[in-house]
């Protein structure tokens, strides 16, 4: 039992780290990509490339396709979503659906059917473990948690106690005022969007690292990712990092119940904590209000 809540504790990093980018551009531009998976699996592709064509480190090849990322949501914001935000708030999901069915077919076309992996260019990490009072814990899932703490983290840090995030946060509040007082929000829009593809491209490598993927996986990375941002609250991104642990814990004990219940353990706390949001209060089971909850009973005390 201690051993699958270690593992699914390491499964959970993973789940926040592809979850953290359609968490940060729903908090800031509003937006349901529902692209996100099939970007994530573009991003596994470029690095398979690379990593094959110059046999490179997996981990130097994720660094060369973040500009790339970057610059892919730069575009992606000015000339698709831009545009897509001015027809009403479901132009944007079916824009993104749309893209995703784009992005799922042209892989398949280059890529074909069969499945890759980036593992066999790791060497001796992709199967070496540290044994931990015994247990057996994969170096690689331990790599992609901590990816996923410093991700999230650095983000939470830019948006608290840098000039950029203060602009980001104010464009995401209310992009008219913020114009008022100086703030560029087509541009701070732009940056997000970019930001949002590199943990994007982050997300994709930890995939292909930890296992197989192929044109067609970006849908199931796109389920993982809005169960955990639902579990956890889009409005915080540690929420969405407990979120992913959360959905990863519910998957393991449905998996120890019945051998097909992997799947179906997520799939039911997701629907608890939607079913309370939508009938209690939207926030009320977010990390984020839990923080605010007890900074608040400490400062009563």
């Amino acid at each position: 039992m201690i051993n699958s809540l270690v593992q699914a504790i390491l499964l959970g990093g993973y789940y926040a780290l592809v979850a953290c980018g359609l968490a940060f551009m729903f908090q800031v531009m509003r937006i349901i990509n529902l692209a996100h998976g099939s970007l994530a699996i573009l991003s596994a592709y470029l690095v398979w490339e690379i990593t094959d064509a110059f046999a490179l480190s997996p981990f130097i090849s994720v660094l060369m396709i973040l500009p790339i990322m970057a610059v892919v949501g730069l575009l992606l914001q000015r000339v698709i979503l831009e545009r897509a935000t001015k027809g009403g708030e479901l132009l944007p999901v079916l824009t993104t659906f749309g893209l995703a069915i784009v992005i799922d077919n042209l892989l398949f076309q280059q890529f074909g059917a069969n499945t890759r992996s980036l593992a066999p260019y790791l060497g001796d990490l992709s199967w070496d473990s540290y044994e931990i009072f015994g247990l057996w814990i994969g170096k690689l899932p331990v790599i992609v948690l901590l990816t996923a703490i410093v991700v999230i983290g650095g983000l939470d840090l830019v948006l608290r106690f840098t000039p950029l995030g203060r602009q980001i946060r104010a464009t995401a509040f209310d992009p008219e005022t913020a114009g008022l007082v100086g703030i560029d929000a087509r541009k701070i829009a732009g940056i997000s969007a970019a930001i949002a593809m590199m943990t994007v491209a982050i997300s994709g490598t930890a995939l292909g690292l930890r296992g197989t993927f192929d044109a067609y996986a970006g849908g199931p990375q796109l389920l993982f990712a809005f169960e955990a941002t639902i579990i956890g609250g889009a409005g915080s991104l540690w929420g969405v990092f407990m979120g992913g642990i959360i959905l990863a814990i519910a998957q393991s004990v449905g998996a120890l119940i019945h051998p097909q219940g992997f799947l179906l353990g997520g799939h039911l706390i997701f629907l608890i904590f939607l079913f309370a949001r939508v009938s209690l209060n939207s926030d009320a089971f977010s990390f984020k209000h839990w923080l605010v909850k007890r900074r608040h009973k400490g400062d009563t005390l």
